[in-house]
């Protein structure tokens, strides 16, 4: 019996909201949830799918870019959503709702159906955020959208993908010159639990990226204080200089990607 391509799509990333779509044959899974419903099934009918054939969701961490749709995918669809206990508790008194959740234990597995999800510890400003390793037929997809440093814990996670989500949030000079945010706000963003820049995406290739993985996908960037064509510029210097031929995709806030099929 063949297996079909495991497929890829993010239905959006940036600071209004964030959500990834992984499909293989047993499992419809989203990453995230930071869309309206509205607008998460009108991203998803791009691709010919609907919300209510949804197997998981498994959530980040708690802020409103990446729950906001959550109430009605959980209470509306019923979809299960997979979460760590803190992350729960701090969405439920955000929503004022109760959810469907699964619960598991940062730095354990879970299987769902054919993919085995592997959660890690990262550095973000929220009560306990994760990454993800999804460990699919075939392929290994690393999700990270917010952190402020790429640890030893993470890269030992991220060894093993095949595809990396990984944010490249905000542009050094773009952030510290701009007029709407304030130093504090700025110093929180830079900083080792904030949100990592397109300078740290090019150390952690120069430094620390193995090579492994054949797709980057660029994700979270700042509409203001960002420009994808730098995000990627200095992505893709970084890997020419260390001889990797890693495909760069960017991401966008305002639309999904094209799916990504991997065999």
């Amino acid at each position: 019996m063949s297996t079909m391509p495991v497929r890829l799509t993010i239905l959006g990333s940036g600071s209004a909201g964030n959500c990834a779509y992984v499909e293989t044959d047993e499992a419809r899974i989203l990453i995230d949830a930071g869309f309206s419903l509205r607008q998460i099934r009108k991203r998803l009918a791009t691709i010919g799918r609907a919300p209510e054939n949804l197997t998981a969701i498994l959530l980040t961490h708690e802020h409103s870019d990446h729950v906001q749709g959550l109430a009605g995918l959980s209470q509306k669809l019923r979809v299960p959503v997979y979460c760590n206990r803190p992350t729960q508790e701090a969405i439920e008194f955000q929503l004022q709702a109760k959810l469907d959740c699964r619960l598991f234990t940062t730095r354990n597995s879970f299987e769902v159906g054919d993919v085995t999800v592997e959660t890690f510890d990262i550095l973000h400003d929220a009560q306990d955020p994760v990454g993800y390793l999804l460990r699919a037929p075939g392929v290994n997809i690393g999700f990270l959208t917010d952190l402020g440093q790429v640890t030893k814990l993470v890269l030992d996670r991220l060894r093993a993908a095949n595809v990396l989500l990984l944010e490249a949030n905000h542009d050094i000079k773009l952030l510290q010159d701009c007029p709407h945010r304030p130093w504090s706000l700025k110093q929180r963003l830079m900083g080792r639990f904030g949100h990592l820049s397109n300078t740290g995406v090019a150390q952690f290739i120069r430094e620390q990226f193995d090579g492994t993985a054949a797709h980057l996908m660029l994700a979270h960037l700042s509409e203001r204080n960002n420009h994808p064509a730098v995000a990627r510029q200095e992505s893709m210097k970084a890997l020419r200089d260390r001889g990797y031929k890693t495909a760069v995709t960017l991401t966008s806030q305002l639309y999904a990607t094209a799916p990504i099929q991997i065999s």
